[in-house]
């Protein structure tokens, strides 16, 4: 009797010290303690009940390797545990060991054909490998689970991507009905109104996004396109300045800022960023340079103005459009009316089937006639 009640004393001992050992290793854990935690819980007598624990700490840290091999261990020591199979089976996802956690999600589905998640998990593994199938295991977790936020934006998504505007909004509708918050739901919402080129409308929900905190590149220029759609080239202009930010020598971003300036006649501004623009871009510029010429001409800066289109037509000779613009521009700038005449009867030489040759013919008609009078 005395040596069954040692030998139950002993046990008990055994496993109030296990049961402390644990609580210890779980505190670390809760506290961030990841590694030492490791080391805790690898002092148990048994570990079968705590690798799923390690393999969470290690995943923590960042060493997936090892967070496999615990799941591993755990799976064979728990073969009937589900969750277990699920964490696995994610963090084979995770890893892209996408072949392996395919196999792993359709046997949960197998086990479990009425969990959600486990076709909505299959269905990220299945995009991953590239298998278009991937639709059917979205469609079939909103089945399951009408208010399965990220299925039902996966399923917009690709209504979207397809150009079925009507079926995304009303996939973006429903979830949004059981979570109007929802950030990507909200963007995609905003993108198939862009897309469908109601701009109005994509302001709307773009500026929900930078009201609930969201603030990026795209969010900006989208907004800044869709404004100047509008005509609203001052909130395009602030916009497009703020998405500026973020890649400061966007040259075409510049650009465009530029060009909205000049559409608000603000032609200062509008130097200023396209000059800028121009600066920095190191491709053929001649449609730059002619669109920096105009707005020297809209300042009277004829000068300047005569110097961008030269090298517009230096950029590309065969620029008639700027031949042209150059002309007029000379023709404003010079004082000489033989000096004009030349010009024009070069230019009627060289252009004989150009669209503006009538009116180079009537301009010179014109200057003939003011060197007759200046003669008289």
């Amino acid at each position: 009797m005395k040596l069954i009640l040692g030998f139950l004393c002993c046990v008990f001992v055994i496993h109030l010290n296990a049961q402390n050992i644990k609580a210890e290793a779980d505190q670390l854990y809760v506290n961030g303690n990841f590694s030492k935690a490791i080391d805790t819980y690898k002092t148990l007598p048994n570990l079968d009940a705590v690798y799923d624990d390690i393999a969470k700490a290690y995943i923590a840290i960042g060493n997936y390797g090892e967070a496999l091999n615990n799941y591993e261990k755990a799976i064979r020591a728990n073969a009937d545990d589900l969750l277990l199979q699920y964490e696995y089976a994610k963090l084979l996802a995770r890893t892209k060991h996408y072949k392996d956690a395919n196999q792993r999600f359709s046997n949960l589905i197998a086990s479990d054909s009425l969990n959600p998640n486990y076709y909505y998990e299959l269905g990220v593994v299945l995009e991953k490998q590239k298998d278009t199938t991937a639709l059917r295991q979205f469609v079939k977790t909103f089945e399951l689970d009408e208010t399965h936020q990220k299925a039902i934006f996966k399923i917009a998504k690709q209504h979207l991507i397809k150009r079925n505007f009507i079926d995304a909004h009303a996939f973006i509708d429903r979830g949004l009905e059981s979570y109007e918050n929802n950030v990507e739901l909200i963007s995609l919402k905003a993108q198939t109104y862009y897309h469908q080129d109601y701009y109005t409308h994509a302001v709307v929900w773009f500026n929900k996004l930078l009201d609930l905190g969201e603030k990026s590149e795209f969010i900006h220029e989208k907004l800044s396109l869709s404004y100047a759609q509008n005509s609203n080239y001052k909130d395009a202009i602030y916009h497009r300045k703020q998405a500026l930010k973020y890649n400061p020598n966007d040259a075409n971003a510049i650009f465009v800022i530029g060009n909205y300036y000049q559409l608000l006649e603000n032609f200062e501004e509008a130097e200023k960023y396209i000059s800028l623009a121009l600066m920095l871009k190191d491709l053929p510029l001649s449609d730059e340079y002619q669109q920096l010429g105009t707005i020297f001409n809209r300042q009277k800066k004829y000068n300047q103005a005569i110097k961008a289109f030269q090298k517009s037509l230096k950029e590309d000779p065969s620029n008639m459009m700027t031949e042209f613009y150059l002309l007029r521009t000379k023709d404003e700038y010079y004082a000489d009316t033989g000096s004009k005449i030349k010009l024009y009867e070069q230019f009627i030489e060289k252009h004989k089937k150009s669209p503006f040759i009538s009116y180079a013919k009537g301009r010179l008609k014109e200057l003939k006639e003011e060197k007759f009078l200046e003669g008289e």
